[in-house]
């Protein structure tokens, strides 16, 4: 049996990884800390009473290590490389949500964050944890950078066409929507009932931290430099995203030829449904789980394929991809748990 941490259970993907990691066969969770004052993790979620006993609270890396073997960590942005190495140099595996690992390129990281990092040797050894596209390099990894949310549903929804030479990698527009809980759970004025109702918002236009991490991981599929458009929004509702991408097309191919296109290139990939027939891609298909619906549309007399991509936010976007990349690396069956 494996035994599990999660740093960061306070938060929204900390409780999350609690609601999978909790009926995964193969895992006993060992440790939920989180930096909050002492008490029983069902006082935080009650949902959990009668269902986990364990107490959460600040703990040190060194009491964590000697109750572990995996420790996810779902802590900010920042602060995530702190802890990564102490646990590496114990001989533990970890499986980081935050940003800290996943730029390869220190002065991307440096000026995006706005921060030095403090362990940059790690960057190197850290396996950028997309299963689609990276497998066999996780399965050997010890450490995991797991992808952000929106680079998920864009990286999977714009990488066919670009591995086939078909799309022009110099005007790639990404127009995203998501769920409130990508926010966080720290309180927030913007982020409030009252601010978010009945309202729905653009923010950080080609400004968010995420377009150098799609523009990394779309560039190594491509061969040649990625600089994507991207526009992000806040939609009232609790979890879900929905990116929506246009890009323009160097030869010509109708919807049923890029439909195939993508059914091959995700050919054995469960979490990856290409929708049939021209469908196009809801939420609420995959709310609470780790699948990506994928779903396009080629309009020929413009140059133009528009595609869908959903996911959950929380889950492919976040958690679920984690323990996906756990099964992968202790070589279980990639689904379990999910």
């Amino acid at each position: 049996m494996l035994k599990v941490g999660i740093m960061g259970a306070s938060g929204y993907a900390g409780e999350e990884l609690i609601r999978i990691l909790l009926v995964h066969p193969e895992v006993r969770l060992t440790v939920v800390a989180a930096k909050i004052k002492k008490t029983a993790i069902c006082n935080l979620y009650p949902w959990l009473k009668g269902r986990l006993d364990l107490e959460c609270r600040d703990m040190s890396a060194e009491e964590i290590s000697g109750k572990c073997d995996c420790i996810f960590l779902a802590l900010p942005h920042k602060v995530s490389m702190q802890f990564a190495p102490l646990f590496l140099k114990k001989g533990k595996r970890v499986i980081d949500l935050s940003a800290d690992f996943r730029l390869r390129d220190l002065d991307v990281y440096e000026k995006w964050y706005e921060v030095k990092h403090t362990c940059p040797g790690y960057i190197e050894k850290a396996v950028y944890g997309l299963p689609e596209f990276y497998r066999e390099k996780i399965k050997k990894a010890d450490l995991i950078a797991n992808p952000g949310c929106y680079p998920t549903s864009i990286i999977l929804g714009s990488a066919p066409l670009l591995k086939k030479g078909l799309a022009d990698a110099g005007s790639i527009i990404c127009d995203s929507k998501s769920g409130v809980s990508g926010a966080g759970r720290v309180p927030a004025q913007a982020f409030m009932f009252t601010e978010l109702q009945n309202s729905f918002r653009a923010y950080k236009v080609n400004a968010h931290r995420h377009m150098p991490e799609i523009d990394q991981e779309l560039s190594t599929i491509n061969g040649a430099d990625v600089r994507v458009n991207f526009v992000p929004h806040l939609v009232p509702m609790e979890r879900g995203m929905l990116s929506t991408i246009y890009l323009k097309l160097k030869k010509a191919v109708d919807t049923e030829a890029a439909l195939k296109i993508y059914r091959d290139f995700y050919k054995g990939e469960y979490f990856i449904r290409v929708l049939d027939g021209g469908g196009y891609p809801d939420t609420r298909n995959v709310v609470r789980s780790n699948f990506c619906d994928i779903g396009l549309r080629v309009f020929p007399e413009r140059s133009m394929a528009v595609v869908m991509s959903a996911i959950d936010n929380l889950t492919k976007g976040a958690s679920g991809q984690a323990v996906q990349n756990m099964n992968i690396m202790y070589g279980l069956e990639e689904r379990m748990g999910l």
